[in-house]
């Protein structure tokens, strides 16, 4: 029997990766992980975590203009200062990034900050100190990474990996894309005081989600000072004296002092060997595997976004949970349902959604009952915004199973996470309204609706 350095080599050490090495060394496995970049991964560092302490900071001033309806004097607006925020979410980053490593080496992981190159099936090169390691299974999870398509002048664009580390907040913003990243951001910028245009290459925001949030969503970008342009493309960026001049698919200039591009991720997979080793990999450089990861060669495994399945960091979590439990615990591990995950966009207002849209529900459940609300919710309504609540629940006619929800307003993504509790579970219709409601609240108009 062949003896290995670890039983486990892992390759990225984001959110999956370290879960599955964290958990595989619980397990009693002999484990490595290699990270040439940052502990904690895109999530972490370029994502998730420093994404949401913009969008908190980006509410600041609605909630300061609205606390004078609430009794509250405090004279002229403050100033917001881009540097502070950016400075302290580093802060924070470091902070986080510590326990990660303190969580992998208090599970007896070793940790390598190097690029890893797989050599064979049970083999790694590590770049750094062209050192050579072997194991007994060897899994991907080395993440995603913006797309940036080739026009002119592309080099003078950022993505998203850039934004947070810029020196100033540029004053006017031209925003490509209008996903999950490019609304978000849209929406940040826009109430830190940027003057922001979005270009949209579709007709609507947020493709894939039920048309009436990406239609409400619009609506209120509108509101707060977002010029959404759907249909343009950037055809070139040029360096001019008072910033840098656009020209779009219609023939138009624009100018701003920031391009930023929101036009999708791509797997990263480039330079880690996998075409030597015959790993395959889709179009898009996305390694296939199969239910519980695994690839064409039966030694290599991969996780989360690298696989381009379902990118988001909680699957990419729950599927290095699995991958440890399956191979080093004992041999089983809980299901992974891809079909009803919950999803927030950080937008403002927000966007929670779990299970199927309309279109999708009409397609599948003929006896589909539609019931939907819209309202200002208290705290708004009360401050004089004209920001709305917007609910949508999908029911089954047939078997009363409640099939999709759609939520859009306030603190709605915190909502949708225990509404997935109940569709996982196969709630009805007539579970939800025999819910006692909770009064004053948003939610409790989801066990209301008629």
């Amino acid at each position: 029997m062949t003896v290995h350095d670890f039983d486990l080599f892992v390759i990225g050490a984001g959110s999956g990766g370290v879960r599955a090495a964290r958990i595989a060394a619980t397990h009693g496995a002999r484990v490595g992980i290699a990270e040439a970049s940052r502990y904690g991964g895109t999530c972490v560092h370029r994502g998730c975590v420093p994404k949401k302490l913009l969008v908190y900071a980006s509410r600041f001033r609605d909630q300061y203009v609205a606390s004078q309806a609430y009794g509250w004097q405090l004279g002229a607006l403050p100033a917001f200062d881009w540097s502070q925020l950016r400075d302290r979410k580093d802060a924070e980053l470091d902070r986080l990034e510590g326990i990660y490593q303190r969580n992998l080496h208090a599970a007896g992981v070793e940790t390598i900050g190097e690029f890893a190159r797989i050599v064979d099936a049970h083999t790694v090169r590590l770049l750094g100190s062209n050192r050579q390691v072997t194991a007994g299974r060897i899994l991907v999870a080395t993440g995603g990474k913006p797309a940036v398509f080739g026009f002119p002048g592309h080099e003078l664009a950022i993505t998203s990996d850039d934004v947070f580390h810029l020196p100033e907040q540029p004053r006017r913003v031209l925003v490509v894309g209008g996903g999950y990243i490019g609304v978000e951001f849209a929406g940040i910028l826009a109430g830190m005081g940027s003057e922001v245009t979005q270009f949209v290459r579709g007709p609507r925001l947020l493709r894939g989600f039920d048309p009436d949030l990406s239609d409400l969503l619009a609506a209120h970008h509108a509101r707060r000072g977002i010029r959404t342009l759907f249909g343009p493309e950037v055809r070139s960026i040029e360096k001019v004296a008072t910033g840098l001049r656009v020209l779009d698919s219609a023939g138009t200039h624009l100018e701003v002092d920031q391009v930023l591009l929101c036009t999708g991720r791509l797997p990263n997979t480039q330079g880690l060997g996998l075409e030597d080793v015959g790993v395959a990999t889709d179009a898009i450089g996305a390694i296939r595997v199969d239910d519980e990861g695994r690839t064409n060669v039966d030694s290599i495994f991969a996780i989360g976004d690298v696989t381009d399945r379902v990118n988001l960091t909680p699957v990419a979590i729950r599927e290095g949970h699995a991958f440890a439990d399956r191979h080093y615990g004992n041999g089983t591990a809980m299901p992974i349902d891809y079909h009803l995950i919950p999803t927030a966009v950080f937008s403002t207002p927000e966007i929670g959604t779990v299970g199927l849209t309309e279109e999708e529900a009409r397609e599948k459940y003929p006896q589909l009952r539609v019931l939907q609300t819209k309202f200002r919710a208290m705290a708004q309504a009360f401050a004089g915004s004209q920001d709305q609540v917007f609910m949508k629940v999908l029911v089954d006619g047939a078997t009363d199973r409640v099939v999709g929800v759609h939520l859009f307003g306030d603190v709605v993504a915190e909502m949708i996470q225990l509404v997935a509790v109940a569709l996982t579970a196969g709630a009805t219709w007539t579970d939800f309204r025999r819910t006692m409601a909770l009064h004053p609240t948003i939610a409790e108009e989801l066990v209301t609706l008629n």
